[in-house]
């Protein structure tokens, strides 16, 4: 089964800093959800661009993503 990595962007000096705050966020709507899902995280790609993510088995993308409105996703190769 594939996996896909639920991927918001942040931008702007404060990006990195936004993109660790969001990833609280996700944390607890796994709990609240009581979801499956283990893996999640931030990283800068750049000064002034980060991101934060969630990775999901494809068949519990729809709800998660229509929930949670992601900004882009991508196949997740670990």
């Amino acid at each position: 089964m594939r996996k896909l990595k639920l991927i918001w962007d942040f931008r702007g000096p404060n990006a990195l800093k936004t993109a660790e705050h969001h990833t609280i966020h996700l944390k607890e709507y796994i709990a609240i959800q009581k979801l499956s899902v283990n893996i999640t995280g931030f990283n800068a790609l750049s000064d002034m661009h980060a991101i934060a993510f969630m990775v999901v088995d494809e068949q519990d993308m729809k709800p998660i993503r229509d929930a949670l409105k992601p900004h882009r996703g991508q196949v997740y190769q670990d």
